[in-house]
């Protein structure tokens, strides 16, 4: 229904009347141009709305399927969720939302890690610094910050060593500690500068390498797992236990002298054990001897105590005939080795003076005349 304003005049806002002028226009016509207009964008009504539909579940399948992830026999997972960590997984076919609402982090766990201190030699693994020790023959930075340590005989030491490690908790390893390096680093300095403050200067030096080794593993695990820091320590390496630079010199003048006195104690306690152990076999040389004589001694006391006995019972049976043989066995064993003779006394009194050749009864060892 066209507008007429009051007047009849026939000529509205538009123009002329009904008859010729332009017509206002229609809302709703236009209302239903713009819906056919935007309809015509779509695939085609509601089936059209279905497809996009579909489309969309596809995507979503296959961004779903995009989470599954798998872990190497080196690796831990560590599965994380709007960037909070969740969980830490094995080896194996594993799943977690992915990107942009979760991640995956795989650390290798099972590689040995280094940790310098005292020098640099610009490697992390054990690898790498037999890699680099023969592509430049070993050079290496020292860094005397590090290496000086006072001992706990108040001496300055020149100390470089080397800390082995692997993960152990890849998350904690991730998420409890910004730099794991550093940390290993100021952990294992912390702990040998402890150490060598309660040893002394020669007992680091000589026979207490491996006990300070050992010890500083067991000190600086502790430091670690105080710290969370998902690290297992393997072993701990001295490379380098010396005297400053400066004093080098004067320190091996030192070790020549104390050398050649333990060698002179060594000669002189040699010598001491030598005079000894022929003291000593001296000694019981004379025991032994005067043993023997002992036995010897008592072995003739008791054969002559049998003689006796022997002679005594003789002696009871027939005492004239046992005193005369006693009384000539007497006087035999008496004048056995005097040079004398006896001249019978019934020639004394004839005056005659006898010839006795006494050389020839010399040579003969002696005759006894009755």
């Amino acid at each position: 229904m066209a507008w007429t304003p009051k007047g009849g005049s026939g000529q509205g806002p538009w123009g002329s009347g009904s008859g010729g002028g332009p017509r206002p226009p229609d809302i709703e016509d236009l209302l239903r141009r713009g819906q056919d207009r935007f309809k015509s964008f779509m695939p085609g009504g509601a089936g059209r709305t279905r497809g996009i539909i579909l489309i969309g579940l596809v995507v979503l399948a296959f961004w779903l399927a995009s989470g599954f992830y798998r872990v190497q026999p080196e690796e831990q997972g560590v599965a994380l969720i709007f960037g909070k960590w969740v969980a830490t997984t094995d080896p194996g076919l594993r799943y977690n939302l992915p990107p942009p609402i979760g991640a995956v982090y795989k650390p290798k766990v099972t590689r040995e890690n280094l940790t310098n201190v005292g020098f640099r030699a610009g490697f992390e693994t054990p690898q790498e610094a037999r890699r680099e020790a023969r592509r430049q023959g070993g050079a290496r930075s020292d860094v005397i910050e590090e290496s000086l340590m006072l001992t706990g005989d108040e001496n300055i030491i020149d100390v470089q060593f080397v800390t082995f490690w692997v993960i152990n908790d890849a998350g904690k390893f991730l998420f409890h500690i910004r730099n794991p390096a550093q940390t290993v680093k100021d952990a294992s300095e912390s702990a040998m500068r402890e150490l060598l403050g309660k040893s002394s200067f020669e007992f680091v030096r000589t026979k207490g390498r491996v006990k300070i080794q050992d010890e500083a593993k067991i000190l600086i695990q502790s430091i670690l797992d105080d710290y969370g820091a998902g690290i297992l320590v393997t072993r701990v390496q001295l490379q380098k236990i010396d005297p400053p630079g400066r004093v080098l010199d004067s320190f091996r003048d030192v070790q020549a002298a104390r050398a050649d006195k333990e060698r002179a104690v060594n000669e002189a306690q040699a010598y001491l054990n030598e005079v000894v152990e022929r003291a000593e076999g001296e000694a019981q040389k004379i025991v032994k001897e005067a043993e023997g004589y002992k036995q010897q001694k008592i072995a003739l006391a008791s054969g002559e105590s049998q003689r006796f006995l022997s002679v005594y019972k003789e002696y009871l049976q027939d005492k004239k005939v046992t005193t005369r043989r006693l009384y000539l066995e007497t006087m035999k064993s008496v004048m056995r080795g005097m040079d004398k003779v006896l001249i019978d006394n019934s020639m004394g009194g004839s005056g005659v003076v006898p010839y006795l050749p006494l050389r020839e009864l010399g040579k003969r060892g002696g005759e006894v005349i009755q």
